[in-house]
């Protein structure tokens, strides 16, 4: 969870996740909406992979960036969680 947190606190890897709800991007397509080395965003999409927010897939001879939407819900469900309103309504009435 500490690497997923992490990966979204950058703005640019938001960006990057804001960019993928519309759908897979190959790698070049996401660089080419920032203005920064190719070595800094294959840093940015690293860190969102390993914190299992993107799954990278092959095609052809790019790549082709998939959001990963359960990661997504997990933070979110922990964050609903923490400030008191995620949980079914039995949950929030134990509480």
């Amino acid at each position: 969870m500490n690497s997923l947190f992490k990966a979204l606190s950058h703005p640019v890897r938001r960006r990057i996740i804001a960019m993928l709800r519309k759908g897979p991007l190959a790698s070049g397509d996401i660089a080419a909406a920032f203005d920064m080395s190719w070595p800094t965003i294959t840093g940015h999409l690293n860190a969102l992979k390993e914190a299992g927010l993107v799954s990278p897939e092959r095609d052809g001879q790019s790549i082709r960036y998939r959001l990963e939407i359960s990661a997504v819900e997990e933070a979110l469900a922990f964050l609903m969680d923490l400030s008191g309103t995620g949980g079914t309504k039995e949950e929030k009435e134990s509480r």
